[in-house]
């Protein structure tokens, strides 16, 4: 028996459409009199044709790990499934199920409905896809419209001008990618993303990348902290090929993406695991020791079967991760080894930066909480 059809109210995004009421009423009104002043049926309100909520028919709404959203009813017949490789301006390149690639539009009614998202498609997704146009030329992408988007779980994100960026979505794994040298570790950085992580259910993987640059010695304190709280950290060098085999087996049959800023090498790192990407790589600036932008777009890669399937997103380089949905009482609970001393603190409503009586504080003092993972917490609960 098929689904029942349904009407879904849906919320539209502000200014979606032209403006409702008609402007210079007054002006009119002197020129030319009352008579011609207002149509039959003009509402004064500003409520038109459009209004900021539409029924969507034969739709459904549920919610995902990026919010709410509408599923519109599609033609599986005519439809085609398939995975979002990669989004670039309005344009998104989907690899269906048939093993045709996708060059498609996306349908404009995902666009107007209202959501927190900064783009409704992104690397990972799962979407319905109607073929248009005649069948091209073999190795040529075919035209489509992405009539719909599956849920999403496995959602990473980050917020970007007051709304969620998706990075990559339906995905299981995040490797965390920082450079030791060249540019210079960045552990509060690192912070953020375990956080995300914590809030997201993913599991995360630190990977220390350029290991070949310095004394492993010095290392050993960071990748302490990280690994007693449960964290994996991989040492690993995309030049001389140190600790690739063991990242290669986490990878194996899993949905990753590799995420860090920008010159720390996550394009290296893929070309090492999977060999004939050819991504581009750029060196490090020698002035400003960051690196330059070289990928400008999420992407998703298959994994061969040498690795057992999955995919691969590399992602841009981000010099900044603003926290999407985290307040900042919940900080606390995302940093693991401070879950312990919350409740034994003096106030209900300890902040744990300059309270009395603060458990978490005289935990910091005693050497049980680590000094620079406290001053990551203290940093990202006040929003710098």
């Amino acid at each position: 028996m098929g689904k029942k059809r349904r009407n879904v109210r849906a919320a539209f995004r502000k200014g979606h459409d032209t403006s409702k009421r008609e402007r210079g009423l007054t002006r009119h009104f002197e020129v030319h009199g009352a008579d011609s002043h207002q149509e039959r049926g003009d509402r004064v309100s500003g409520k038109g044709r459009l209004t900021r909520r539409r029924t969507v028919a034969g739709a459904e709404m549920t919610e995902d790990s990026s919010g709410q959203i509408v599923l519109p009813e599609v033609d599986r017949e005519t439809c085609v499934l398939g995975r979002v490789l990669r989004v670039q301006g309005l344009v998104s390149r989907v690899l269906g199920d048939n093993g045709r690639l996708y060059a498609c539009a996306t349908r404009q009614l995902l666009k107007q409905l209202a959501t927190n998202l900064r783009h409704v498609v992104a690397a990972g997704d799962l979407v319905w896809v109607r073929p248009e146009g005649p069948t091209p030329e073999e190795g040529l992408p075919q035209e489509g419209i992405i009539e719909r988007v599956e849920p999403r779980h496995g959602v990473l994100s980050r917020t970007s001008r007051n709304r969620q960026h998706l990075i990559a979505t339906n995905i299981d794994l995040i490797v965390v990618v920082a450079s030791v040298a060249e540019p210079r570790l960045k552990p509060n950085l690192v912070d953020r993303y375990l956080v995300t992580a914590e809030k997201t259910g993913l599991r995360p993987i630190v990977c220390l990348n350029k290991v070949d640059l310095v004394e492993p010695a010095d290392l050993v304190p960071i990748i302490g902290v990280w690994s007693q709280l449960g964290y994996e950290v991989l040492p690993v060098s995309a030049d001389t090929g140190f600790g690739l085999d063991r990242l290669r087996d986490r990878l194996r049959g899993k949905e990753t993406a590799f995420t860090g800023q920008s010159g720390v090498g996550k394009s290296s790192l893929l070309n090492a695991i999977q060999p004939g990407l050819a991504l581009r790589v750029q060196t490090v600036s020698s002035e400003s020791e960051k690196g330059r932008h070289t990928t400008t777009t999420a992407v998703l890669y298959p994994l061969g079967e040498d690795l057992g399937g999955g995919f691969l997103v590399d992602t841009p380089g981000i010099r900044s991760f603003e926290l999407w949905d985290v307040i900042p009482e919940e900080v606390a609970g995302y940093f693991r080894e401070l879950r312990p001393y919350v409740s034994k603190c003096r106030f209900p409503d300890c902040t744990h930066t300059h309270e009395d009586d603060c458990a978490v504080k005289y935990a910091v003092a005693d050497g049980w909480i680590d000094a620079r993972r406290y001053e990551s917490y203290v940093q990202i609960r006040s929003g710098e």
